[in-house]
């Protein structure tokens, strides 16, 4: 332990947090990191927000607020706490918490973001970190890394996929180091950068489920996937362009999914879970979904 931010063990054996940490994506959520929406707004930096404004269309705050508090009002109806960024008027995609930082058994890792207009995030996120006395895990230094593509599939086993954009190899492999010295399996996918990041491809619903979209999840991704006797859900095309894979497992067989989300809504009732289906459809068109807002700080 050289770094005055890191709290991770060179050599593993780091000692997991008790107050917080994840192990999964699927435990019961108890604690969540939200970002602000005070200053979102539509940027042209993704596949899904060009869409939508060369065909267009216009971005409403006040139509985006109300249904980013109806988002809200689901986590609090189920019993998680939640927490915020701080507003900065020069971050605009904050919003999407999932991105500046993840959650992992011995703390927070602070990400190196891609974009411009994101790359002042790490210090917000610190902030909070730190007003909060969660201590960090570690910080990425050997490239970019961004939350969207990583995933704590489930206990001592890590997804993270790479497009070479948002996250690249160099820092994925880095963080790949961290969690196989702390013995985890860390497998990482492939991708084309047009999809954005992993959590528009693939993302847990409960133990041992997923919402895939096969018909663009490399064949790398659905053979691992399949290795490691996780059921999918198929997500059609079209609709995981407009996050329709993006979702959040609340924990205890319920789900967090954008009313727009047909298939996987049908699905998910098919199968007995517990579906909360806000209209988030404003935010969304920015290129990010519930999944994308959602940083958990604890999950049981």
């Amino acid at each position: 332990m050289d770094n005055l931010l890191s709290r991770r063990q060179t050599n593993g054996g780091t000692t997991a947090l008790t107050d917080w940490g994840i192990t999964s994506e699927t435990g019961r959520l108890k604690e969540v990191l939200v970002g602000p929406i005070d200053h979102f707004e539509w940027r042209s930096g993704n596949s899904t927000s060009r869409r939508h404004m060369e065909a267009g269309e216009r971005y409403d705050l006040n139509v985006a607020k109300a249904q980013y508090n109806e988002m809200l009002d689901v986590y609090r109806e189920t019993g998680v706490n939640v927490h915020f960024l701080n507003a900065k008027s020069e971050q605009p995609y904050s919003i999407y918490a999932r991105d500046s930082s993840v959650m992992t058994p011995w703390g927070p890792i602070i990400s190196q973001m891609y974009s411009p207009w994101r790359q002042s995030e790490w210090l917000t996120v610190l902030e909070f970190y730190t007003k909060k006395n969660i201590p960090i895990f570690d910080v990425v230094t050997a490239g970019n890394f961004e939350g969207g593509d990583f995933m704590l599939m489930e206990p001592g086993v890590v997804l993270c996929g790479y497009s070479g954009e948002r996250t690249n190899e160099a820092g994925m492999n880095q963080v790949k180091g961290w969690f196989e010295k702390e013995g985890w399996e860390f497998q990482g996918i492939k991708f084309d950068s047009h999809f954005l990041h992993m959590d528009v491809q693939c993302v847990m619903v409960a133990e041992k489920l997923a919402a895939v979209c096969t018909a663009v999840a490399p064949d790398s991704l659905l053979k691992w996937l399949k290795s490691k006797h996780i059921d999918i859900i198929d997500i059609p095309y079209k609709e995981a362009m407009e996050l329709g894979c993006n979702i959040v497992s609340l924990g205890d067989e319920r789900v967090l999914i954008p009313s727009d989300s047909l298939t996987l809504r049908d699905q998910c009732n098919a199968r007995g879970l517990t579906v909360f289906d806000p209209d988030i459809s404003m935010i969304t068109k920015g290129g990010g979904g519930v999944h994308c807002m959602c940083q958990a700080l604890k999950r049981d």
